[in-house]
């Protein structure tokens, strides 16, 4: 297959290797290597709800109804309602936002808040990212005539809350072939379906309103599909795709604050969205002021944009403070306490920040290469954030714990979830978890496998490899980075940086040198292996980035697994 698809399209094999690896077919890959909107896009339409929803907006658009806006506080929720913000905007609606308070207000659509809206004057709310499982919100918005539409993606229970419209391609009665769209990717679609509607009935030249930019949004659409780890396949691929293209303008005030507090200098990739942008927009929720990240990717001001920006970066950095004090904690619990033969780790604390929840589970979900569950105990309740791994669905286990009374509240997706659970039930919820995930893991099997596109000596990894590799991205969940193998490889050198972090230098058989970075593993096997074998004879596994500091044109291998087969 690989040779077949090198040959069909006159490219080296080992980027017909890296496609045939992803089930690409010589059919496919010319579409694979350029996806396209045109190709790729579905018709808004076809989701539920979804011209209810159209119709709804555009009656109020005419009217010069004014809208609110109801978003999450991370990446997908401020992307989602920043896009929606600048669609209606640009048509000359009066909108308002609403991001809420983690701590204060919790996840998701509340009614003081919704009541608030309406109060301002607004007629019709869109729910973005959120509002799915909201259904005393929703039921409270109803009872004050106000009109909720629901733009989400996390998983729905097997009744639907009262709105007017809900747009999600996993609804149980959902037959939509997108189920992995993030919620700004669903929120595209509906700026898709008013925009049309718009043209259809003459709006725009009616009104002498010039229509808005929708391809211009999709920079927003890539940054919040990234950073929310929807899998990169199908039309997100082809969202994302073009988003990095819109990306590269520098049009965005917002996202060119954020580069420039993040010390980015070379173009924007899925690492940057993910690891630096995300971040930081997502440090406003967890620990700083949940809008600022929304009203960051809104504004159009440059100075107001990078002063925001710096806020943001100030408090990511108070983030990580905080995040590695609770993560050390959650470390020596588990370590210390016996654990049950379930796939499942689970860590609780008192007074832990619920903003830093989400990232110490996926921490531990990385370290323990198992579902994860982390907990902030406070008032006789615990809030909670889950991360999965590939093959084991959280958010079904999460929306079952919901359904059989063992939670407040809670919901997700396969590969994150939220929930709030009184703290005499955490032992029954804690059971529940392990015992549904250990239903699925025999199922599947989630035993961890490394699986290579290719073996690599270290003078075959080139910057014009890794340049011809990017030709099959953009990676990220669902599409892996390519990694390799790198045999026999001497450590010339190795130490540790920053939080944990441990660098070496590598050199091959035949000659050649080679950067390698192996992030959090200080205190882990990998780590330790590098650390201690200096001059010994190593086979390596990893990913390959360029390194472009100081304006080199070079290549480092991101180390994700080591063995030591020889010394000196």
């Amino acid at each position: 297959m690989a040779l077949a698809i090198s040959q069909r399209l006159a490219m080296p094999e080992i980027l017909g290797r890296v496609l045939a690896g992803r089930g690409v077919t010589p059919e496919e890959a010319e579409a694979y290597l350029d996806p396209k909107l045109a190709t790729f896009l579905p018709d808004p339409s076809h989701l539920l709800d979804m011209d209810r929803a159209v119709d709804r907006l555009v009656q109020a658009i005419d009217a010069n109804e004014t809208l609110g806006i109801f978003g999450d506080y991370d990446v997908d929720g401020a992307t989602s309602t920043a896009l929606l913000h600048r669609f209606f905007r640009a048509l000359g609606v009066t909108v308002l936002v609403h991001i809420p308070d983690r701590q204060r207000e919790g996840y998701g659509p509340n009614g003081p808040a919704l009541r608030r809206l309406a109060e301002a004057g607004a007629r019709v709310v869109v729910c973005v990212d959120c509002g799915v499982s909201a259904f005393a919100a929703l039921e409270e918005a109803r009872t004050i005539g106000l009109q909720v539409i629901v733009c989400d993606h996390h998983e729905a229970r097997t009744t639907l809350p009262p709105a007017l419209a809900i747009i999600n391609p996993k609804r149980l009665d959902e037959t939509s072939p997108h189920p992995h769209l993030a919620a700004v990717g669903v929120a595209f679609l509906l700026a898709v379906g008013v925009n049309r509607r718009l043209r259809e009935i003459g709006w725009y030249t009616q009104k002498s309103v010039t229509p808005p930019d929708l391809m211009s949004l999709l920079d927003l659409v890539a940054l919040g599909t990234v950073c929310d780890m929807v899998p990169l396949v199908g039309v997100n691929r082809a969202l994302v795709r073009q988003g990095l293209k819109v990306m590269a303008r520098g049009q965005r005030p917002g996202l060119v604050a954020l580069a420039e507090v993040s010390g980015i200098k070379e173009a924007l990739g899925t690492f940057h969205l993910g690891f630096l942008l995300g971040p930081r927009v997502n440090a406003g929720g967890r620990v700083g002021e949940a809008p600022m990240g929304e009203a960051l990717l809104s504004c159009d001001d440059p100075v107001a944009c990078l002063d925001m920006a710096r806020h943001l970066d100030a408090w990511n950095g108070a983030r990580k403070d905080i995040e590695n004090d609770v993560l050390l904690q959650a470390i020596e619990q588990v370590e210390g306490t016996p654990q049950e033969d379930v796939p499942l780790v689970f860590a609780q604390g008192q007074d832990w920040h619920p903003g830093v929840l989400g990232i110490v589970a996926s921490r531990l979900k990385e370290r323990y290469n198992l579902p994860a569950c982390a907990l902030a105990l406070e008032g006789g309740y615990a809030k909670g954030s889950g991360r999965s791994v590939t093959g084991i669905d959280l958010g079904r286990v999460i929306i079952a714990a919901r359904e059989a009374g063992l939670l407040e509240a809670g919901g997700g997706h396969a590969m994150a979830a939220g929930f709030t659970v009184a703290e005499d039930k955490i032992p029954a919820f804690r059971a529940f978890l392990g015992q549904r995930l250990a239903e699925q893991q025999a199922q599947g099997g989630v035993e961890p496998v490394v699986e290579l596109d290719g073996l690599l000596d270290v003078q075959g990894a080139t910057p014009d490899l890794v340049r011809l590799l990017e030709r099959a991205g953009p990676f990220g969940n669902g599409n892996p980075e390519p990694r390799f193998a790198i045999a026999r490889a001497r450590i010339v050198k190795s130490d540790i940086v920053g939080l944990g972090h441990v660098r070496c230098v590598l050199s091959g058989p035949s000659g050649g040198s080679l950067k390698a970075m192996a992030f959090r593993s200080a205190d882990s096997e990998i780590g330790q292996t590098l650390l201690t074998a200096r001059g010994d004879t190593v086979h390596v596994v990893g990913t390959l980035r360029p390194d472009t500091w100081q304006g080199r044109d070079g290549v480092q291998l991101l180390i994700e697994d080591v063995v030591r087969v020889g010394f000196g």
